[in-house]
């Protein structure tokens, strides 16, 4: 396995960040429940409630043996669940992948990469602090900047536009297919693969 696959060798955690509950379910913020939710079907299974304050969902990606999570807390306080699960499941986290969504990115647009600063995000903020360390993979997947003058704090907390949401079971699907890609083949041949021209 290539040096820059997450986890080598064992198994890895993939994380998606929202809030939970149906008044978020539509949320900008919550594309990482939703790329989790594609890969849960990807898997085969449902998720269960975990004593790490998580929904969690074990099985296979990419030949690889995995654990979802989605976090039961609210975003900003997403590390405590995530970390919980991680000493769970004995995974560093160097086997830990979480998918959120990312400001400076266009619609769909997306970017993976290992550590590195949180951007003003405070679920990646939350995991870094309860990780003790930024040193975990990331998939960005592009929400696009807010219109105007709009607080960026108010656009992620709302659904996408209707245009959006005709494109968005497609680049979910693309967001899982670079996970998997990420998990399979490592980072330099998923963002080769995945990363705009």
């Amino acid at each position: 396995m290539s040096s820059d696959v997450p986890g080598a060798g064992e198994q890895v955690l993939l994380v998606g960040l929202g809030n939970p509950g149906p008044r978020y379910a539509g949320n900008r913020h919550n594309v990482g429940f939703m790329v989790l939710d594609e890969l849960a079907a990807r898997v085969g299974g449902k998720f269960k409630a975990h004593k790490s304050g998580a929904e969690v969902l074990e099985g296979r990606l990419a030949g690889r043996r995995v654990v979802l999570v989605k976090p039961r807390s609210f975003m900003n306080v997403s590390g405590g669940p995530v970390a919980g699960a991680a000493k769970f499941y004995k995974i560093d986290p160097s086997g830990v992948v979480v998918v959120h969504d990312e400001l400076d990115l266009p619609f769909g647009g997306l970017k993976l990469k290992l550590g590195g600063g949180e951007g003003g995000h405070n679920g990646l903020r939350s995991i870094s602090k309860s990780l003790g360390t930024r040193d975990y993979y990331r998939v960005r997947f592009g929400i696009g900047r807010p219109p105007g003058r709009m607080d960026p704090a108010d656009f992620v907390l709302k659904d996408f536009s209707s245009v959006e949401r005709k494109d968005l079971p497609l680049e979910l699907d693309r967001c899982a297919d670079a996970v998997e890609a990420l998990i399979g083949k490592g980072l330099t041949a998923a963002q080769n693969d995945f990363h705009a021209a």
